[in-house]
């Protein structure tokens, strides 16, 4: 299929995002013929580092609910949609995914994808839960695809009628650009375990429980807090390591919070740089991710491409990258309990420990190397414009 003439407009909130599952698809759509475009709220550098294969427009926003950004940004997008007369617009990331959507269609764009990155209503009750789910189909509504991050959490839309089964489908098995397996490799893990543990006074013989990701109530932070705690009082060289921005739109309880920041053995590293999350995962033994809702969990890849064993929780798409006691091991959700159980399994059973993290790096050179996944994307989005270019 010939690529050069089609416009490709890819849309997050902020630039994190973007960074985390947008850019490396975009360079391989580049470099395939597309003319990419990004917008988003952009960090300083970010344009500067993207520029060499992407327009980029800085749109700022809020990364939670506004009612200005919902009366405005709609609006400025509309106006940039009709200027630069995309052939297809890309967005994930709930606010922008709803301004997009409207303003893909009052611009006339005839594509309009959006990437569910898992659906933030399930953990919510009441009227909130209503309102954040009639968001959902709003943005289903509008737009002309839908990519679920995984199937569990593709039936799960089709189940709660956020839109027709014939609109939405998985590319591969799930997730987004997968990982890099070249450079989970491309360090030296020992040295930087070592400077990392010295750097945080966690000694050489220490067990670190290790977390990427935001530090927020929604990916079960509380519990895990909880449930590492419990494990100290049994077991004196365990160690914690929370590795992230520390959440304020949706944040942990103020007793955890404290507990963390008061226990030793509880290390919050805040953001660190993404070149260097890999050198932090090299600190730990096994990674834990307790969330309750998940796209698909690329950091589960990411700790898989490590050589970790992995502890998740079973909900649709962290179920889904890790084959339950195969790959990692399954914990149930919200539940400090059962999650306690499996830390000090994984703990006390280093033999079982290591065949999980073999068996989950061959299922990530299986699934998620990211060439694989980016031409997966590659395959998708050429199939949708060859169809949509053959109605026209």
């Amino acid at each position: 299929m010939e690529n050069k003439s089609i416009k490709i407009c890819a849309l997050t909130t902020i630039s994190k995002t973007m960074d985390w599952f947008i850019v490396d698809s975009m360079r391989n759509l580049a470099k395939n013929g597309y003319e990419v475009t990004l917008i988003c709220d952009m960090e300083d550098g970010f344009a500067q580092r993207n520029s060499d294969y992407a327009a980029c427009i800085n749109l700022p926003m809020s990364r939670g609910a506004s009612l200005k950004d919902l009366l405005t940004v709609p609006f400025k997008l509309r106006k940039i949609f009709r200027k630069n007369k995309f052939d297809l617009i890309y967005y994930t990331s709930p606010n922008v995914s709803l301004y997009a959507s409207i303003a893909g269609f009052l611009a006339g764009i005839n594509t309009r994808i959006y990437s569910q990155c898992g659906l933030r209503y399930v953990s919510f009750t009441g009227i909130k839960r209503r309102i954040f789910r009639l968001v959902e189909r709003i943005t289903c509504k509008f737009s002309t695809h839908i990519r679920a991050q995984s199937p569990m959490n593709m039936q799960f839309a089709i189940d709660e009628r956020l839109c027709p089964e014939s609109k939405i489908s998985v590319v591969g098995i799930g997730g987004t650009t997968g990982v890099d397996l070249k450079q989970c490799g491309s360090f030296d893990h020992n040295r930087a375990r070592s400077e990392l543990r010295n750097k945080y006074n966690i000694p050489k013989d220490g067990f670190v429980f290790g977390y990427v990701g935001r530090i927020n109530r929604d990916k079960g932070i509380n519990e895990l807090i909880e449930a590492f705690c419990s494990l100290r009082e049994k077991y004196e060289n365990i160690y914690l390591l929370l590795v992230g921005m520390i959440d304020d739109t949706n944040p942990i309880s103020e007793n955890s919070m404290q507990t963390a920041k008061s226990n030793p053995h509880i290390i919050l590293t805040g953001n660190v740089p993404s070149d260097r999350v890999y050198c932090y995962m090299s600190m730990f033994d096994v990674l834990v991710h307790p969330t309750y809702r998940e796209g698909f969990g690329k950091v589960l890849q990411e700790a898989m491409g490590m050589s970790l064993g992995i502890i998740t929780t079973d909900v649709p798409g962290p179920s889904e990258v890790v084959e339950n006691g195969v790959s990692g091991i399954l914990a149930k959700v919200k539940n400090p309990g059962d999650l306690a159980k499996k830390m000090e399994f994984m703990y006390n059973n280093p033999e079982q420990r290591e065949k999980l993290a073999y068996e989950g790096r061959k299922r990530a050179e299986k699934y998620f190397d990211r060439p694989i996944m980016l031409n997966n994307i590659l395959t998708d989005l050429n199939n949708i414009m060859s169809k949509a270019r053959g109605n026209k």
